[in-house]
């Protein structure tokens, strides 16, 4: 039966930071440390905070100069790499002692494990297992862990966000019924995950402020103002949740956009983010191609400066499915040129393709010169492999090479950061 498991939600305490800490023999839970990279100016955003610049006030992804002064603290530059690195290493532990058909990873830092099995091998209780594996993480490589335990996946998930800050062993359990106990009536509802501001203030129109309050609410009112989400919402407010490791497991995404975005590392006038803009194009165009993918639309994101107050969300749909930048760009620079203000300094960046489909369904109209189209993909096939063998740097266009261009440098970073020790 679903009751009868035991699930445990396994986070690792302000991870980049804590990683920074480890490389340097500093302890992450009495250490002021900083992950931020300061070549991107006092507003770059710090990626993670230790612990003990939490518990000063510091929050995750504050503005570096939000940092009170007064607080003397280390800066680590970002090291992408080296925290995919620690986090294969964590992985690598669990598997010690699990099947990974019993671990999820949910995040970089985040997993849920199936151990209902394990605790009957290890002859552990859930809080003894759970304490054998963050142990031997901190004991290893030095990362302090929080950990939430719950007799359902999502049971285990809000043990970890909010019960397990509360108690000396940074252990959170919870049942249906301490669920309802301790937290029916906790405040504010953002805290419960899948509850974002946008729902919580749709919630606070029907009157509804904490989980009782949903709980309580007559179905068919959450499901004229939610829709089918509202079944997820109930089931929660009541503690419960039907998904089980295995569904996860079978789960199959079906991807229908691809996206990229970057923050530029200085304001950029409109004539040198083009060259951004045109770099960005191409670079999705070869994703789709390497994912054998298509597309008919296409959106273009502009943000200006921060002092402008102000960003563009630009949509194009066109008669064709590709995924030839010779096809796409004309109608992203038409967007561009048109929407785009030439007089405001730009700070952000991003390409997202829609509606895609498989590369077989590939369409055209009857003025297309097919012999050229194959011949653009024969080239584009050719830079793939090519970067395949060599890395994304091995061929790139003249125009990578302007001032200002920024994808040569992007190849080398993970996840928008440095990537490299």
């Amino acid at each position: 039966m679903v009751n009868d498991r035991i699930y445990m939600c396994i986070d690792m305490k302000s991870f980049f930071a804590s990683v920074e800490c480890a490389e340097r023999g500093l302890n992450p839970l009495t250490t002021n440390l900083v992950v931020a990279d300061e070549a991107r100016g006092e507003s770059t955003i710090c990626l993670a905070v230790s612990p003990s610049m939490k518990a000063l006030g510091v929050k995750n992804r504050c503005r570096y100069y939000h940092i009170p002064r007064h607080i003397k603290f280390i800066t680590a530059k970002p090291r992408m790499q080296k925290y995919i690195d620690y986090a294969a290493e964590i992985y690598g532990i669990y598997l010690e002692y699990i099947d990974k058909d019993d671990i999820h990873v949910y995040s970089i830092d985040e997993s849920f494990i199936d151990a209902t099995d394990y605790l009957k091998i290890y002859n552990k209780t859930p809080k003894e297992f759970a304490k054998l594996l963050t142990d031997e993480v901190g004991k290893r490589l030095g990362i302090p862990a929080t950990t939430g335990i719950g007799t359902n996946l999502y049971l285990a998930k809000i043990a970890l966000d909010i019960t397990a800050k509360h108690v000396p062993d940074h252990m959170g359990y919870l049942d249906e019924d301490l669920f309802k106990s301790t937290l029916w009536y906790h405040r504010p509802i953002t805290d419960f995950w899948g509850i974002a501001k946008g729902t919580s203030a749709r919630l606070e129109r029907l009157g509804i402020f904490d989980m009782h309050g949903l709980a309580k609410c007559p179905e068919d009112v959450l499901y004229k103002e939610f829709g089918i989400n509202a079944e997820l919402m109930i089931d929660h407010a009541w503690g419960l949740e039907s998904c089980l490791m295995s569904d996860i497991k079978n789960y199959k995404a079906k991807s229908r956009s691809v996206s990229s975005a970057q923050v530029l590392f200085c304001n950029y006038s409109y004539d040198r983010a083009r060259i951004i803009v045109e770099e960005m194009v191409r670079s999705g165009c070869l994703e789709l191609m390497r994912r054998k993918l298509i597309t008919s639309s296409v959106n273009l994101y502009i943000g200006y400066a921060e002092h402008a107050r102000k960003s563009e969300h630009l949509h194009k749909k066109f008669g064709i499915s590709t995924n030839l930048p010779q096809k796409i760009m004309p109608y992203v620079m038409e967007m561009y040129n048109t929407k785009v203000d030439r007089h405001t300094p730009i700070r952000r960046v991003g390409i997202g393709f829609d509606d895609v489909a498989d590369e077989r369904l590939e369409g055209y109209d009857l003025f297309t010169d097919m012999r050229e189209v194959e011949k653009q993909k024969s080239v584009a096939r050719t830079v793939l492999e090519l970067q395949s063998r060599f890395g994304k740097n091995a061929v790139v266009m003249a125009s990578d090479l302007q001032d200002g261009a920024t994808l040569l440098m992007r190849n080398k970073l993970i996840g928008g950061h440095n990537g490299n020790d």
